[in-house]
């Protein structure tokens, strides 16, 4: 039975594959366009030169914030970083025993500045409501942060010790709708989102295939018990409050090798100098996290 339609390409007989490299093939170091490519040696020290994914393991970390990175603020934490910085077009996660470790004044380096530049940050289901003044004593224009809610504040926030059931029910589901559209357009400065410990895994690879074309920092802010969770995001962290105005930070998941010891930076200050001396009279808690060290393995 005759077939209906021609093959596009069928071989007469098979073509070596050293003659098929050099049918037509550019002189070395150059294309068939005229430009220069980047040669064997070039390639090697730099792999992004060949495609943004490709990266040295031995070196995944560290250097001067690059075009795929925003820098943190905080040149130690910028050292630990893959790309020198905090990336753009992937999630990152952000793991907390509890809202309010310093997650804000954390972020806010990279995030007062887009905002001041007129680039809107996006808040989808904060645990509780934003305090105006404190943004604006941050340096964070108020006018420039949007809330978007798939329910109150005193609903999505969990009693402490308790893990939060968010993720799960119907209005989660359009947060995430929401926070995926929001990922696709491009058009926000920067992304945090809430979706709490139970967050379907689903929509959680959606929303990282969402963020390639969010051209700004995209942070997923989840309870701690999450790091038990495999997750596609490609940047973890582990916050803990380690004394007034200081926090603990343990990267869980990186590009590169793995994290070796918990870095600790200190704060922009907001406790009075009574409250500062109470907090340093309190004990410190030792580095805890919700799973070994040996299962946050850098393909989670």
């Amino acid at each position: 039975m005759a077939l209906p339609f021609t093959p596009l390409f069928v071989p007469s007989r098979p073509v070596p594959l050293a003659s098929a490299g050099a049918a037509g093939r550019a002189p070395s170091g150059h294309t068939s366009s005229g430009h220069t490519s980047p040669g064997r040696a070039e390639l090697l020290a730099e792999p992004s030169a060949l495609h943004p994914a490709v990266w040295r393991a031995q070196a995944g970390r560290g250097g001067a914030a690059g075009a795929g990175t925003l820098s943190s603020g905080f040149p130690a934490l910028d050292a630990e970083l893959p790309g020198g910085g905090w990336p753009v077009r992937v999630l990152t996660e952000l793991l907390l025993r509890e809202p309010g470790v310093g997650e804000w004044r954390l972020l806010a380096p990279v995030l007062v500045p887009l905002a001041r530049a007129g680039r809107s940050v996006m808040l989808f289901d904060p645990p509780a409501e934003i305090n105006a003044v404190a943004l604006a004593e941050l340096g964070w224009p108020p006018a420039q942060c949007l809330v978007v809610r798939s329910r109150p504040a005193s609903v999505a926030r969990p009693a402490r010790g308790q893990a939060s059931r968010r993720g799960v029910g119907p209005s989660d589901s359009g947060a995430c709708w929401a926070l995926e559209q929001t990922l696709r357009s491009g058009q926000a400065g920067a992304v945090l989102a809430w979706p709490g410990v139970n967050a379907r895994a689903d929509a959680l690879r959606r929303l990282q295939l969402a963020a390639q074309a969010h051209e700004g920092p995209a942070f997923l802010l989840r309870e701690l018990a999450a790091q038990a969770h495999p997750s596609p995001a490609p940047l973890r962290l582990v916050l803990q409050p380690a004394g007034g105005d200081e926090l603990a930070l343990q990267i869980v998941k990186r590009r590169g090798p793995a994290m070796e010891q918990p870095l600790r930076l200190s704060l922009s200050p907001v406790l009075s100098e009574r409250a500062l001396a109470a907090a340093r009279r309190l004990p410190v808690v030792a580095w805890r996290s919700s799973v070994p060290a040996a299962a946050a393995v850098p393909h989670r």
